[in-house]
């Protein structure tokens, strides 16, 4: 008895596992090919991007249903809900992205101020790349938010968004008042997800206007949704593979894992722990409170898609698992999901949120910069805004922290001070970043079971046939008309 139930357990959980194992294998592979050059040398980066080849393909995989999944899903979603009722659920997400993120700003504050990491710490800088540290201010960045939330050409948000360019005036071109800059743009690579959201939901929302009218446009949205969820389990099943060389190629990057944690290991555990501690502690207890359900199995269920995270460190990347996840294993409606998970995959970021406000106050003590009650409070404000405007891509907390630094006059190249471990703490905070899309998704369908419940439940959910408003599937009907 003890066999067939475990022989289902493995069955039913195969691939979560299999992939589990893929992050562990990563690891450890990651940390013993280090030693395999003679001591002092590296990994030659042609050979590191070999290793990194079918990690790479994977993560092309999962970035090219990003799209598709984002368009469809929320179109479907949207359009088969009644227009107050797609109010009220966003409306409901908005309102726990929100708390939730201003809980794990407060939650990292407590933490960098009470421990204070950064006292005791090195100055560090890292041979990594820096990226492009671009002169920003926080207004800029707010309004490029709002901006991209409205994009000029749908096309084009499938491929840029919109950057606003500050530029030194030509009488000073020494001087650091950025508001004194000249303020231009640019269209910069990347997919505006933000804008695609918005338009998304408004088109879905005309759908759900035009009720019969648009049953057949609703229907392909619908049909093109299942479909390319087919493809995601599919592109899924990779997943233990592409993990695994994309961890261990990333262990090799590294130029001295001894002496960056004995430079950073304080910041990177006040880090690491708050973030694990908001996730699996905090996120949770307020889905029990709330729908008094069991958190270890929802948190259990959604395994594959907190691998997935770890591994691609892209909340984005990681929607097409976290959808299946949500909706197979901890059977919360499609309707819901398919509609709050994108919105949350693109404005609700816990992790970041908590790390950009324990980075900025740990860099101010670094520098010995005391920090008034004041600064704290923009820290925070800053913190949550800028999470808000962070995409869901790797690393992409680094060019948000730039606000956040700007908040206390510290300037951008201190990021440099924090770039060593934040490749791991990446990492950590897209599992949170992915959790806390989970478990919203969970509470938002709780609190919106009355209003589900008398509309006709969807005929099609991930490729699976169930029962429309007569009880039967089509299939069903077909068969009872035959006989």
């Amino acid at each position: 008895m003890r066999r067939e139930k475990l022989m289902l357990f493995v069955k039913t959980n195969l691939l979560t596992l299999l992939t589990i194992t893929g992050v562990v294998v990563g690891i450890v592979l990651g940390i013993g090919l280090r030693e395999v050059p003679n001591e002092g040398e590296k990994w030659a980066s042609r050979d590191v991007m070999y290793i990194n080849f079918i990690g790479d393909l994977f993560l092309r995989m999962l970035k090219a249903l990003i799209l598709p999944l984002i368009v469809t899903s929320l179109i479907a979603a949207v359009g088969s809900l009644d227009l107050s009722l797609s109010g009220k659920i966003g409306g409901r997400a908005v309102l726990y992205y929100i708390v939730t993120t201003v809980m794990a700003v407060i939650l990292g504050i407590i933490l960098v101020v009470t421990i204070q990491p950064g006292k005791g710490a090195e100055e560090s800088s890292s041979n990594q790349s820096k990226g492009e540290m671009r002169n920003v201010t926080t207004t800029d960045t707010m309004l490029d938010l709002v901006r991209n939330m409205f994009p000029p050409n749908l096309v084009q948000a499938c491929l840029q968004q919109y950057q606003t360019v500050l530029t030194p005036p030509k009488d000073n071109p020494a001087s650091t008042d950025l508001d004194a800059w000249s303020v231009g743009g640019k269209f910069t690579d990347g997919m505006n997800i933000i804008g695609l959201v918005v338009a998304s939901i408004v088109f879905g929302i005309a759908l759900s206007a035009l009720k019969e009218e648009s049953q057949l446009v609703l229907k392909f949205f619908q049909q093109l949704s299942h479909t390319v969820m087919k493809v995601t389990g599919w592109v899924i099943w990779l997943s233990p593979i592409g993990v695994l060389f994309l961890i261990t190629a990333k262990l090799l990057e590294m130029d001295d894992l001894v002496e960056v944690f004995s430079k950073l290991g304080l910041y990177f555990a006040v880090v690491a722990g708050g973030i694990v501690f908001h996730g699996f502690v905090i996120l949770p207890l307020l889905f029990f409170l709330f729908t008094r359900r069991n958190p270890v199995r929802f948190v259990g269920n959604m395994g594959q898609a907190i691998a997935t995270a770890f591994g691609t460190s892209s909340s984005s990347a990681t929607l097409p698992v976290t959808m299946q996840c949500l909706e197979e294993k901890n059977h919360v409606d499609p309707r819901v999901s398919r509609f709050v998970l994108p919105i949350g995959a693109t404005i609700n970021m816990d992790g970041t949120a908590l790390y950009e406000a324990v980075a900025a106050i740990f860099i101010a003590q670094l520098r010995d910069l005391p920090l008034t009650f004041g600064n704290i409070v923009a820290i925070s404000i800053t913190a949550t805004a800028a999470s808000i405007g962070a995409a869901g891509i790797p690393q992409a907390g680094l060019v948000t922290l730039v606000m956040v630094l700007d908040t206390v006059g510290l300037p951008a190249e201190d990021v440099s001070l924090i770039i060593a471990v934040d490749w791991l703490l990446d990492r950590f905070r897209t599992v949170v970043n992915v959790l806390g899309d989970s478990f919203g998704a969970a509470i938002v369908e709780h609190f919106s079971k009355k209003e589900l419940a008398a509309l006709p439940p969807p005929s099609e959910t991930n490729g699976k046939i169930h029962r429309n408003s007569t009880g039967y599937s089509a299939e069903t009907v077909v068969i009872e008309e035959r006989l």
